[in-house]
C-alpha cells in the first residue's frame, strides 16, 4: 500500500495531469493557478492544489500530491477533552482548533518556544468551547494571517470573545461552504465543510470542518467532533486512505466508526480525551481489532513527524 502511494505520486509528477486513482478509485483534478473551492470572502494563494468534487451519487475527491513533501511536525496538545493541533513546516504554521478557554496561553508558549513569528492559518472546525475557547487569546496576542471557520455560530462567551478578537485584529474569517483546497510550503490541505446548516442531533458537532493534509506520500485526516450524520455524509466521498487519523468527537462511539476505519485504513490514530472524560472502550476495542496504533492525549502530548515518505507518531 505504501509503495502504491509513492508510485502514484511519481506518476502524477511525470504526467503533469490530475488523473489519479488514489488508494481506492478517485477522480481527476488539475492543478491551477488559483484556489479550488469557495469560502465567503475568499482569498488566493501563490501555491495551489486542486480537488474535484462531483455531484454524482458516489462522490469522490482527489488531491494532487507533491513530489516529495517537506518536513512536517504536528503537535497534538494535551488539552484535556479538547482539540488543539499545531502543524509546522520550515516555512509555515497552521493551527487546527484552540482548546478550551485559557488554553491559548499554552499554545502561545509553544509558538514562542519554537520561534514561530506568525500563524499562516487558523482553522476553527466548529464553535464548541473546547475548540474555539483559546482562539481569542491567540488572536489578541499573536499575528494570524487567515482564519477558516465552520458555518454554525454558537451562543457562548467563547464565541463572542472570538468574534470581538477577529474584529479588533481586522481579520475577516472565511466560512467554508464548499470543498476548499490549497497548499502551504509544499503541504496540501483540503477542507471539507458540512453540507447542511442544521442537523437532527448536535448541530454544532455535526457542523465540523474535516481537514485532509497531504505531505508527499503521507496523508493525515482531522475530523473535528463529527458525529453520526456528519460522518455518514463524509463517507459518501471517496477520500482514499490515510496514515494518521484524528478520531472524531474525542473517541466517543458512533455507528459509522467501523466504516470510517475500513475506508481510511490508518496506521496511527490519536484521541483527544481526559482522565475525567475518557474515550469509549468500544472505540478503543475497534482500533485495536483494526490494527491501528493509538495514542491518547490524556496520557501526554503527542508528536507526529512526516518527511513526505516516512511518518512516525510518539508521545513527546
Amino acid at each position: 500500500m505504501r509503495m502504491a502511494r509513492v508510485l502514484t505520486a511519481i506518476l502524477l509528477l511525470l504526467t503533469g495531469c490530475g488523473a489519479a486513482s488514489g488508494d481506492s478509485g478517485g477522480v481527476t483534478g488539475t492543478a491551477s493557478g488559483g484556489m479550488t473551492g469557495t469560502a465567503s470572502g475568499g482569498v488566493t494563494d501563490s501555491e495551489s492544489v486542486s480537488a474535484a468534487v462531483t455531484d454524482s451519487a458516489t462522490e469522490s475527491v482527489t488531491e494532487t500530491l507533491t513530489a516529495s513533501g517537506t518536513d512536517l511536525e504536528i503537535v497534538c496538545f494535551q488539552a484535556g477533552k479538547a482539540d488543539a493541533f499545531l502543524l509546522i513546516t520550515p516555512e509555515s504554521a497552521v493551527l487546527i482548533d484552540c482548546g478550551e478557554k485559557g488554553f491559548g496561553k499554552t499554545i502561545l508558549a509553544e509558538l514562542e518556544a519554537r520561534n514561530i513569528a506568525k500563524l499562516d492559518l487558523m482553522i476553527i472546525t466548529h464553535f464548541d468551547q473546547d475548540h474555539v475557547g483559546g482562539a481569542a487569546r491567540i488572536i489578541n496576542n499573536f499575528p494570524v494571517e487567515r482564519i477558516l471557520q465552520s458555518n454554525s455560530p454558537k451562543d457562548s462567551e467563547e464565541y463572542e470573545k472570538y468574534i470581538k478578537a477577529v474584529k479588533n485584529a481586522s481579520i475577516e474569517p472565511e466560512t467554508v461552504r464548499e470543498n476548499l483546497s490549497f497548499a502551504l510550503d509544499g503541504v496540501a490541505y483540503t477542507v471539507n465543510p458540512p453540507k447542511k446548516t442544521k442537523y437532527n442531533s448536535d448541530s454544532s458537532n455535526n457542523s465540523s470542518l474535516i481537514v485532509s493534509v497531504t505531505n508527499g506520500a503521507n496523508r493525515l485526516l482531522f475530523t473535528g467532533d463529527a458525529e453520526d450524520e456528519r460522518l455518514e455524509e463524509f463517507l459518501t466521498l471517496d477520500w482514499g486512505t490515510f496514515d494518521f487519523l484524528k478520531m472524531p468527537h474525542h473517541g466517543n462511539w458512533h455507528e459509522p466508526l467501523p466504516l470510517l476505519l475500513e475506508t481510511t485504513a490508518p496506521r496511527y490514530a490519536v484521541i483527544t480525551s481526559s482522565d475525567e472524560e475518557p474515550e469509549d472502550a468500544e472505540t478503543l476495542e475497534l482500533l485495536e481489532s483494526s490494527g491501528v496504533e493509538t495514542f491518547l492525549t490524556r496520557n501526554g502530548q503527542v508528536i507526529v513527524r512526516s518527511d513526505g515518505e516516512n511518518i512516525s507518531v510518539a508521545y513527546a
